[in-house]
């Protein structure tokens, strides 16, 4: 256990209508992080689900905490409501769609363990990743990557896989300024810790081998798109997040709390040159 009842790790598990398999993706998240020793919660989040599928989900363990929110609002919104409940020394998520299976989290844990990255993201383009799904959406994803990458310099080859950690610091400085609701939300989180010097981002393999369940419609990917050019003028050219963090920091914003090793991690971590 972490210093003032801080825990080691919190995931957030965010879904809305994912069908029968939650509580089996959240029962294995459980096993993963307790075979590794290390202190943490589970936060799942009902973005105004309401086909049943997390009946039971408060009993798996004394670790989950389920939110109902009222309404669907959007995948950000409900992680944002979720990360803002956290006492992980690192936050992060997995989707609840069963679509990324638990133990991929094993290779996380490890590398924040280790490592102390900033981000330890997916990536379905990790050479060691192992994916199949449709061709339409390797090209939504393959061209949705190439202008992230020009529209804001993240040297990333996958800002949306579904799994994502970050240094506990780091989600109490952005979350009182990130603003979408929506699947953009993994985008404005890398891209506004990138501009404040948040770089240090480990991407890890992740496998999506039964089933691909996120299914992107031309609407979704012409909202997404939409999203992502407002998201571009308020970093860019309205400077919308460095005025807010000036606000904030003004008023006596989060601080940044000295690191703390996780259970199991070594004494001494080398920091990146």
């Amino acid at each position: 256990m972490q210093p003032g009842g801080q825990l080691d790790l919190t995931v957030v598990v965010p879904y809305y209508n994912p069908g029968p398999n939650l509580s089996g993706l959240v029962a294995q998240v459980i096993e993963v992080l307790r075979d590794r020793g290390i202190s943490f919660e589970i936060i799942a989040v009902s973005d105004g689900s309401t086909d049943g599928s997390d009946v039971g989900l408060a009993e798996l363990g004394p670790e989950v905490q389920v939110v109902h929110l009222p309404v669907n609002q959007g995948k950000g919104h409900a992680l944002r409501v979720g990360l803002g409940l956290g006492r992980g020394s690192y936050l992060g998520f997995i989707d609840g769609d069963g679509d990324i299976p638990a133990p991929v989290l094993g290779e996380f844990v490890s590398c924040i363990q280790i490592e102390r990255p900033d981000f330890a993201i997916g990536s379905k383009r990790h050479p060691g990743s192992v994916v199949v799904y449709p061709p339409l959406r390797h090209f939504y994803s393959w061209g949705y990557q190439v202008l992230t990458r020009m529209l804001f310099g993240l040297d990333v080859t996958d800002t949306q896989s579904g799994i994502k950690l970050a240094r506990r610091e780091i989600i109490t400085e952005l979350l009182p300024i990130l603003e979408e609701d929506g699947f953009t939300f993994d985008l404005e989180l890398l891209a506004v810790a990138r501009r404040l010097g948040y770089t240090r981002v480990v991407e890890l393999p992740v496998e999506i081998r039964e089933r691909f369940s996120s299914t992107v419609s031309p609407r979704a990917a012409w909202q997404m798109l939409v999203d992502t050019v407002r998201l571009t003028w308020r970093i860019r050219i309205a400077h919308h997040y460095d005025r807010a963090m000036a606000v904030q920091r003004s008023a006596g914003g989060p601080a940044r709390p000295p690191e703390a090793p996780l259970a199991g991690a070594p004494d001494r971590i080398t920091p990146e040159a």
